[in-house]
């Protein structure tokens, strides 16, 4: 590990260099990386130096937003466990920060956190003295990493992700990743495919731990849904009517599912179309984007549409997506195909449904590999192949149903991730 960490001090300065002047733009264009900027450095003021002293924290690193969620998630959990524990969350992104920081309390202390050079990672680790350190899915920062395993510290990696891009990189340098990885005491891993690709990156397998994916246990849930039909019944909408409904979608997919709907009624006289927008206040000008396609298009007002017998409806409301979801009859998940990211598919697929998203599912890339892999949920790249497969979702109840329970099968093995996890935790610190 000495090789490796000297090999890295001599390359990370000139990677942080080259990085450099992106780094001040976004600064000086966005004020917010200016936040809490000595941070960075490991220069906290002195009401953190007060607070942090005391040293015998667990330090939780998420590197942005969505990682601050399920690092959130995690320490509740933990917390619950161990009523004493004291936790420092740092995060990389100011918006992650923002959000950390509407949890700080007495025993919760967010941070930025620290660049990875060897003084920094020093003067970090000296002051916080983590009993453990966890990290998020996806960084190992070898300094940090070193100087909290020299300073007695439990490493774990939990709701590990490895793409079979990211595996064939490292393999590339394994001799460089291998001591790197076997710092960890514990990696916890969402999927059977990552545990075999950590193992071939060198990682010993007894460190291993298959417990899912924490960021699709909420997903598993027992809540009754509402049962929307009647609404639908009192407003017009022909009694068992076939729904499709197009969730979290973003700019322009909803026109996309209009035209496919629009084409799809010639054979299903009753289908109604059903648009929940990912951000509530495009609702107005999705509707308005509808009735330009000539779709009678009600808004989603309480439970009054002021639209009779209306073809399509927007709801604008926020928190009754999974409700939606209960009785949709085919489902498309937006930010998949005229944006990049994707939405969490994993509500949809409990619900029991057939579900179909577009090419850009990289948020959720472990989860639909496996949905695809096992039947599960079907993935297209354009929307002539979407019209296709909803198509074939209003033909074939049975096909559809089929794949519904697959999916639901499939994220059934998700519940009880963060319980799982934070348990290991509780076990390498006692070890």
């Amino acid at each position: 590990m000495r090789a490796v960490r000297l090999f890295y001090n001599l390359f990370f300065p000139f990677v942080l260099v080259a990085l450099l002047p992106n780094f001040l733009l976004r600064m000086l264009r966005r004020g917010k990386y200016r936040h809490k900027f000595g941070q960075r450095f490991a220069i906290y003021s002195a009401r953190v130096r007060q607070k942090l002293a005391p040293g015998g924290w667990t330090w939780v690193h998420a590197v942005s937003v969505g990682e601050v969620l399920i690092a959130l998630k995690l320490i509740r959990e933990m917390k619950q466990q161990d009523p004493s524990l004291r936790i420092v969350l740092s995060t990389t992104t100011s918006t992650g920060y923002v959000l950390a920081n509407r949890q700080r309390c007495e025993w919760l202390e967010p941070i930025y956190h620290p660049i990875d050079f060897y003084w920094i990672a020093k003067r970090a680790i000296r002051l916080i003295q983590p009993k453990l350190m966890i990290l998020v899915e996806a960084e190992i920062w070898p300094n940090l990493t070193a100087e909290a395993k020299a300073h007695g510290a439990k490493l774990a990696l939990v709701n590990a992700r490895l793409s079979a891009r990211s595996e064939k990189r490292y393999r590339m340098i394994r001799w460089l990743a291998a001591p790197i990885f076997n710092q960890l005491d514990l990696l916890c891993v969402q999927d059977p495919l990552d545990r075999e690709r950590w193992k071939s990156l060198g990682v010993k397998p007894e460190k291993i731990l298959l417990t899912g994916s924490i960021k699709f246990d909420e997903a598993v849930s027992s809540r009754v849904p509402r049962d929307f039909r009647p609404v639908l019944r009192d407003s017009g909408v022909a009694e068992g009517a076939p729904i499709l409904l197009a969730a979290s979608t973003h700019a322009g997919e909803e026109v996309i599912l209009g035209r496919i709907f629009l084409a799809l009624r010639e054979k299903f006289p009753n289908l109604f179309y059903v648009v929940v927008p990912r951000h509530a206040e495009r609702g107005r000008d999705v509707r308005d984007q509808l009735e330009r396609l000539g779709l009678n298009t009600a808004l989603r007002i309480g439970d009054a549409y002021p639209v009779s017998h209306p073809e399509a409806l927007v709801v604008n409301t926020t928190g009754e997506l999974r409700d939606w979801y209960a009785c949709a009859t085919a489902v498309f998940v937006g930010k998949s195909l005229t944006a990049k990211g994707g939405q969490n598919p994993a509500e949809a697929v409990v619900a029991g449904k057939p579900v179909v998203v577009g090419p850009n599912m990289q948020n959720f890339g472990t989860l639909v590999a496996q949905l695809v892999r096992e039947k599960g949920i079907r993935q297209v790249d354009d929307e002539t192949t979407l019209q296709a497969v909803l198509e074939s979702f209003l033909n074939d109840p049975e096909q559809s149903a089929l794949l519904a329970a697959n999916g639901a099968r499939c994220v059934e093995e998700h519940r009880g991730a963060t319980a799982r996890t934070g348990q290991a935790l509780a076990q390498i610190t006692k070890s």
